[in-house]
């Protein structure tokens, strides 16, 4: 296999690049001490919308989803060295609208997503107006292992009834997520235990979900993004 960048790449090696100088690194000050004493720890750093926008307007956006028109046009092994730059920053990622658990998410709704679904949360992702997380992990289980689920998913009539907790939920805590990707069991009785567990999409102001609390990690809370506990 052929590990050497295309020029394409190697050229958005040195705009990511330069990027960062001249204007994340720069920013990380500006954007910890807002975390640090703003009133409202969750809250956004305006810094942070501020490299947001000037990433958009110099064309260094969504340069991830690989195989979609929706991205830039790269493969995973395109999009490497450019993810390994942007991460030698805390912010730089989110910078350029690349960051977890949004990507993963917007890949699925690329994929799987119907077009009302694509656009009500694919198309404001893809724009950084909104934020999403993902909701897997559970306190009882050993959950890494998916079919260790026991959060359930069950249809009723044109709805979905879900009952279940879930904590380490990244980006939970952000006041712009608006929708998480929440895995729970839907066929527990399937012969096959791979095919018992089935995703959908949750609206964070849905009846019924609850933020019970920002779980730390090594003491630190990782405002404004997060780690909630939640309750369905």
């Amino acid at each position: 296999m052929n590990f050497d960048h295309t020029p394409k790449v190697r050229a958005l090696m040195d705009r990511v690049s330069a990027f960062m100088d001249a204007h994340v690194y720069p920013a990380e000050d500006a954007y910890f001490a807002h975390v640090e004493t703003a009133d409202d720890p969750w809250s956004v750093p305006p810094v942070m919308e501020a490299l947001k926008a000037r990433a958009r307007d110099e064309g260094l956006w969504n340069l991830f989803l690989p195989e979609s028109d929706l991205g830039a046009g790269l493969s995973n092994l395109d999009y490497a060295p450019l993810a390994e730059i942007m991460g030698r920053s805390l912010i730089g990622a989110e910078a350029f609208n690349c960051s977890a658990p949004d990507t993963g998410n917007m890949e699925v709704l690329v994929r799987s997503g119907t077009p009302a679904q694509q656009e009500t949360w694919l198309k404001p992702l893809l724009d950084g107006t909104i934020r999403s997380a993902f909701a897997m992990t559970e306190p009882d289980v050993a959950s890494s292992d998916a079919t260790n689920i026991s959060c359930t998913i069950r249809r009723d009539g044109a709805d979905y009834v879900i009952n279940g907790r879930k904590w380490w939920t990244s980006g939970a805590m952000d006041p712009r997520c608006k929708v998480l990707i929440l895995m729970g069991k839907t066929a527990p009785y399937h012969p096959d235990r791979h095919r018992q567990q089935s995703m959908i999409l949750v609206p964070m102001d849905a009846p019924g979900v609850r933020r019970v609390r920002a779980l730390k990690v090594f003491g630190d809370t990782d405002a404004p993004h997060g780690h909630a506990e939640l309750v369905f």
